[in-house]
């Protein structure tokens, strides 16, 4: 009996794994492709004549679609397997730049990128549920690892079209990352089938501390995001005013990102052990400081503070995602990851043009300044949201 229930145990390890294993391939693929476009605005300058409005808004139509379909490829999968919905999506983002290398107008590019986007929206609610659902109550430190791979995606895939373009015409380069995606769709269909929870009731009582621990737990990944997409929109500047050239900023920008990466993995261990509000505090207070030392000190002590900023800056986002499912009744986890998804992106999207303002108003400084108030502005919130935690199960919906 004893034999039956290790092998059972053994079983469902092994599937798990190959669930994050597969999901993490999900995530730094779509991550890559959503970063691709940085690589790519340069080139479709040079191709199609466009101004940097226009480039502009064809970074903002992938994101803007892809913010809003999380919601409906959350819903989507309550009828349909979340394999079968994820690997379209890929399919349908890989097809989306397939079909901008065949382009020759503006207007291909934007139905491309639509597409593009459209596949994407489907990655973050159903990979996030998939794995949160496989390791169930110590989902949190593999949520950490899962929110890993999408850095190194956001590194490897924009740096393996750059060393295409090396070697070929931007339009086959993009077909061969095309080509990369529909291996991973395939990828996806292997993936062990995604568990569906049965509905539970809980107590009216119960399901509203479970909506407004969720409305905190979203209104802090609303702040953290501004913060950190607003505070990579200034830094550039911030650097350059303290003298550094543009190779030492793209050095400084590289520094922040692989620190990030490496809070993305620490801090998910972390609030695993420590528990969402110490971790929360510390990531947030210590990302304030951070930022107050970049503005006061010199370029060189600047630079050397940058990798410690970037674990600060990207560690809370671990914390909070792997805080969703507890928040969430089993069956709407997909739901409760694409609203919590939708939030953040869309603040990625808005808070830079928020800061850019404020910076051109009052100054790069206090522009800058702005985020780390910000920043601390999440701590009342982790104190408030820190009960919910403590009395709300992982029945109680968003």
């Amino acid at each position: 009996m004893t034999c039956s229930h290790s092998t059972s145990d053994d079983v469902a390890d092994t599937r798990a794994k190959r669930t994050l294993v597969v999901a993490g391939t999900a995530h730094a693929l779509h991550d890559g492709y959503t970063d691709l476009i940085y690589v790519l605005l340069p080139v479709w300058q040079a191709e199609f004549g466009l101004s940097y409005g226009v480039l502009a808004a064809l970074r903002g139509l992938y994101a803007g679609v892809m913010a809003a379909l999380q919601v409906p490829s959350g819903w989507l999968v309550a009828r349909v397997d979340g394999r079968i919905v994820l690997a379209i999506g890929t399919v349908l983002a890989a097809t989306g730049y397939a079909l901008a290398g065949f382009t020759g107008s503006l207007a291909g590019l934007c139905v491309a990128l639509t597409l593009s986007g459209a596949g994407s929206s489907t990655q973050h609610p159903i990979a996030s549920a998939a794995v949160s659902r496989a390791y169930g109550a110590s989902a949190r430190g593999p949520l950490g690892i899962y929110n890993f791979t999408g850095d190194l995606g956001k590194a490897a895939i924009p740096a393996l079209l750059s060393l295409l373009l090396t070697q070929m015409q931007w339009r086959g380069a993009l077909w061969l990352i095309a080509l990369l995606g529909v291996a991973v769709a395939a990828s996806i269909v292997l993936m062990p089938p995604i568990a569906r929870a049965a509905r539970i009731q809980s107590p009216r009582s119960q399901a509203g501390r479970g909506r407004v621990g969720f409305g905190l737990l979203l209104a802090i990944g609303v702040l953290d995001t501004g913060v950190r997409m607003g505070l990579l929109t200034l830094l550039p500047f911030l650097l350059t005013a303290k003298g550094a050239s543009l190779p030492t900023i793209g050095i400084a920008l590289a520094m922040v990102f692989l620190g990030g990466a490496a809070g993305k993995v620490v801090c998910g261990w972390l609030g695993a052990r420590a528990g969402v509000l110490l971790t929360v505090l510390a990531t947030e207070v210590g990302t304030a400081t951070c930022i107050v030392g970049v503005l006061l000190f010199p370029l060189i002590p600047s630079l050397i503070v940058l990798p410690l900023l970037g674990m600060m800056l990207n560690g809370t986002s671990s914390v909070l995602y792997g805080t969703v499912p507890e928040l969430t009744r089993p069956e709407r986890v997909e739901r409760a990851f694409a609203l919590f998804y939708t939030g953040t992106i869309g603040s990625g999207a808005v808070f830079p043009i928020l800061y850019g303002t404020l910076a051109d108003w009052v100054g790069i400084a206090w522009g800058t300044a702005a985020t780390a108030i910000t920043a601390l502005a999440t701590c009342p919130l982790a104190f408030a949201l820190a009960p919910h935690l403590a009395e709300v199960g992982a029945e109680t919906p968003p």
